[in-house]
């Protein structure tokens, strides 16, 4: 493709090649479908300056309608100004979330698109003031998402920009700061979605409250609202706050309510708004989609009294539902399930079993209940059972994954590692030593163990006798697969609350290796994968059949994979890494693990990375090897490393990294974190500030944190 630079070139001057060979032969139709996947930027600004033809069809409206900006990190600043110059008049949709580099005299650029009914400005640097500018430019708006910042005050925003906020349907809004924001102003609201992520304390170390909230008394009824969702953060002043919004619909419920969410980390006790807007809600609508607290549905009979009508999604994530009541409060409760595409049963260790007061976490499930949640909703498209153990009994057609089969709908699942095992265990598979099966709890002193010597298994590593195997076969457009061990917890969980104490790998789930992970290469059109906790992976065998056959994976995400003390699947990890053409995220999290030279260049194969993230607790990095990587890894623009290197070592490679890409950094944060003391989330408090650097000191005198790079190369 051409560079903005050249001229617009005439048709005439292309090759003489024959017009079924050539791209401009194609049909309008199959020129636009391609045109569609190239980004608006290099679109408008080079594409169109190619020939005539293109510049025709890259103006079509179908092209200029909707223009995705979001984690574009090749969107310059002059690129936006010149891309909105060009089409502003003709957008209709626009998206510029995450856009953190952008400067905020550009983002007012946005105003220029008078048409605009959808526009996302997450993550862009806005105050109230520039807002305003902007907000009281677009007439036509309809969906708005923002962040909201310390330091909003409502109170700036103009009679114009009101006006439109008096006209917005669909609001999401961020908030990192306690404050209604923009909620006040929009009385036509149909759909909420809030984003709670306040810290308990300020960088300075001063403490908030949400009774910051309580002056801003004139928040409307929401009579038009039909969907609320907000998603907290760790942290009781979310909790205060979110307090506060649900108390605005207890006074009077929306009759018209369809989706009620609420996601919250650990624990979240009931109050007296909260309780009246469940009665209230219980009486007066039919919901589509619940979610709500794991205490506010324990011990309560809220779902025998709860309508739905045509549900899609349930969340019972960690609540104390039993088999029991999963079949008399939601099977049988004469709902339509036909309709139901989402379920999350994640950390119900009672769901699939009968009630039973002496039933342990790790018996047996019931057959007869799953069996009756497959026919009850055959249509599932996203279902999460992770968390839990789920043990399959002896018998023909009893396994979990030969019921799972019976789902051929399903797009994403999540299950644990044991639920997988085949039972009983089979009998072509030799069992594993008992040296094998001692794994260390936690992250205690590095325990040496050998490991046998186990053959490299060719392409027909898949056992198809295997039920985990018959499972994938019958679902083969998963896009999204979680294994995750029953017992795993992350070192640094995301809006969970971290955990210390780790938990041994469930017994079931020394059956699960490589020849169980090479199954999974049957899923062509899987993006996103996470494995975590098998101590059974011997040699990564299976991830090589993965890299393989799953061309499309986009995303992946490894932890605590074979023995603890020691890291042996680093050789087909990197024979993996050579064959992700299209991998943008992955994540490591193994103790131990040594980021070396041939680690960095096995990685460096992944030509569409841009993320990095690895955790290794008691791990090793080669400072030069980061170098080296970051060298030829042109579109990394997020790289988080947190192992066990000393603070001169980062400080080096901090230093490294700057004088290298001063000249294309637009923001670059090095967090030093005492990994030894407590949860990121707790060392956010202390921040010493080193402009353009932020440091928190280790009192141990060890630097376990590392890189948090963000970065733009320019072309």
């Amino acid at each position: 493709m051409a560079s903005s630079g050249e001229d617009t070139c005439d048709d005439s001057d292309t090759a003489p090649v024959a017009d079924s060979a050539h791209l401009l032969g194609f049909s309008d139709e199959i020129l636009l479908h391609i045109l569609s996947h190239v980004p608006s930027t290099d679109l408008v600004l080079n594409v169109r300056r190619t020939c005539r033809k293109l510049a025709a069809l890259c103006l079509d409206k179908s092209l200029t309608h909707t223009v995705l900006l979001q984690k574009d990190y090749e969107a310059s600043e002059d690129k936006v100004k010149r891309l909105v110059k060009e089409i502003g008049r003709d957008v209709q949709q626009l998206s510029m979330a995450g856009c953190y580099w952008l400067s905020g005299t550009t983002v007012e650029h946005v105003a220029r698109c008078r048409g605009l009914v959808r526009v996302n400005l997450s993550g862009c640097p806005l105050t109230s003031l520039r807002l305003s500018k902007v907000l009281s430019a677009l007439p036509h708006l309809r969906s708005l998402a923002i962040d909201v910042s310390p330091g909003f005050d409502a109170s700036q925003l103009s009679s114009e920009c009101k006006a439109t906020l008096s006209r917005v349907q669909e609001l999401k809004q961020t908030l990192y700061t306690p404050s209604y924001g923009v909620v006040p102003c929009c009385t036509s609201l149909e759909k909420l979605l809030l984003y709670f992520e306040i810290l308990d304390r300020t960088r300075e170390g001063a403490v908030l409250s949400g009774q910051l909230m309580v002056g801003q008394s004139n928040v409307p009824h929401y009579q038009h609202l039909r969907v609320f969702y907000a998603r907290l953060a760790p942290g009781y002043i979310n909790q205060e706050v979110v307090r506060l919004y649900l108390a605005v619909l207890s006074d009077r419920t929306p009759e018209n309510l369809h989706a009620f969410l609420i996601s919250v980390p650990g624990s979240f006790a009931e109050s007296g708004a909260t309780r009246n807007l469940l009665e209230s809600m219980a009486r007066n609508v039919a919901l589509d989609a619940l979610q709500l607290p794991k205490s506010w549905l324990n011990g309560s009979a809220l779902l025998q009294h709860m309508k739905f009508s045509s549900p899609f999604y349930f969340s019972f994530s960690r609540c104390a539902l039993s088999g029991g009541h999963l079949l008399q409060r939601v099977i049988d409760g004469g709902r339509d399930l036909q309709s139901l595409a989402g379920l999350n049963l994640s950390g119900c260790a009672h769901c699939l079993a009968p009630d039973c007061l002496l039933r342990k976490a790790e018996d047996d499930i019931d057959p007869a209940i799953l069996e009756a949640l497959v026919a009850a909703c055959p249509n599932l498209r996203h279902l999460n059972l992770s968390a839990a153990h789920h043990h399959s009994p002896a018998g023909p057609s009893q396994h979990l994954c030969q019921l799972l089969a019976r789902l051929p709908h399903l797009r994403s699942l999540s299950l644990p590692v044991c639920a997988v095992a085949d039972s009983p265990p089979r009998a072509d598979r030799a069992p594993i030593p008992p040296t094998m099966r001692a794994v260390p709890r936690g992250f205690g002193k590095k325990v040496r163990i050998g490991v046998q010597s186990v053959p490299f298994p060719g392409p027909a590593g898949p056992q198809p006798s295997s039920v985990f195997w018959s499972l994938l076969k019958n679902v083969p457009f998963l896009d999204r697969l979680e294994l995750i061990g029953s017992n795993f917890s992350s070192a640094m969980p995301r809006n969970e609350p971290a955990i210390r104490n780790s938990l041994p790998p469930c017994s079931r789930a020394q059956s699960v290796g490589d020849a169980e992970v090479a199954a999974i290469g049957q899923l062509a059109f899987l993006r996103h994968l996470t494995l975590a906790q098998l101590p059974s992976i011997l040699t990564g065998s299976g991830l090589v059949s993965i890299g393989l056959q799953c061309q499309q994976l986009q995303s992946l995400s490894l932890a605590h994979l074979g023995l603890m003390g020691k890291v042996v699947y680093m050789s087909g990890l990197s024979d993996m890494l050579k064959h992700c053409k299209r991998l943008k995220d992955l994540r490591l999290e193994q103790p131990y693990f040594s980021a070396n030279a041939q680690f960095f260049q096995a990685l460096s194969q992944c030509s569409a990375l841009q993320r990095l993230c690895l955790v290794s607790r008691s791990g090793t990095l080669q400072p030069e090897a980061v170098l080296a990587f970051m060298a030829r890894c042109l579109h990394v623009v997020v790289c988080h490393l947190f192992t066990g290197e000393s603070l001169s070592t980062c400080r080096s490679l901090q230093q490294a990294l700057l004088r290298r890409w001063r000249p294309h950094v637009m923001w670059l944060l090095l967090l030093l974190l005492d990994f030894l003391l407590g949860s990121a989330h707790q060392a956010q408090g202390s921040l010493l500030t080193s402009c353009p650097l932020l440091w928190t000191g280790s009192p141990t005198g060890r630097g376990i944190l590392v890189h948090r790079v963000h970065f733009i190369i320019r072309p």
